[in-house]
C-alpha cells in the first residue's frame, strides 16, 4: 500500500513562495504519475500540476503555469510543489496523488489512486 505524506503549508503573504514536498513510501514508483490538487473552502478539490516519474514531463493548471513549479526527488521518493508569487486566490488544502501508469486525463482527480492527507496554504492580502 502506498501512503503518501504531505508537508510544507502554512501563512504567507500575496506575492511570496512556499514549498511543499509529497514523501510516499510503500512500494517502487519508477512507473508512476504524481500530482498535487486543492481544495479551497466551498469549491471541489481541482488539478494544479503532475508529474511522469520516469520522464519527468510537467502538466500545469492554466491557473498556476509560471507560478507553481512540480518536480521529483528519485533519491528520496519525495515531490515538490514550489510555490512562488501566490495570490490569494491558491489558499486551499492542497493534496497530493499518485497512479500507476499514465492517466487518460491528468487533471481527473479520479484518475489517481492514492491520495495523502493534505497540507493546509494560506495567502494573506
Amino acid at each position: 500500500q502506498v501512503q503518501l505524506v504531505e508537508s510544507g503549508g502554512g501563512l504567507v503573504q500575496a506575492g511570496g513562495s512556499l514549498t511543499l514536498s509529497c514523501t510516499a513510501s510503500g512500494r517502487t514508483f519508477s512507473s508512476h504519475t504524481w500530482a498535487w490538487f486543492r481544495q479551497a473552502p466551498g469549491k471541489e478539490r481541482e488539478f494544479v500540476a503532475a508529474t511522469r516519474w520516469s520522464s519527468g514531463s510537467t502538466y500545469y493548471a492554466d491557473s498556476v503555469k509560471g507560478r507553481l513549479t512540480i518536480t521529483r526527488n528519485n533519491a528520496k521518493n519525495t515531490v515538490i510543489l514550489q510555490m512562488n508569487n501566490l495570490k490569494p486566490e491558491d489558499t486551499a488544502v492542497y493534496y497530493c496523488a499518485a497512479r500507476f501508469g499514465r492517466p487518460i486525463n491528468y487533471t481527473d482527480r479520479n484518475e489517481y489512486t492514492d491520495w495523502g492527507k493534505g497540507t493546509l496554504v494560506t495567502v494573506s492580502s
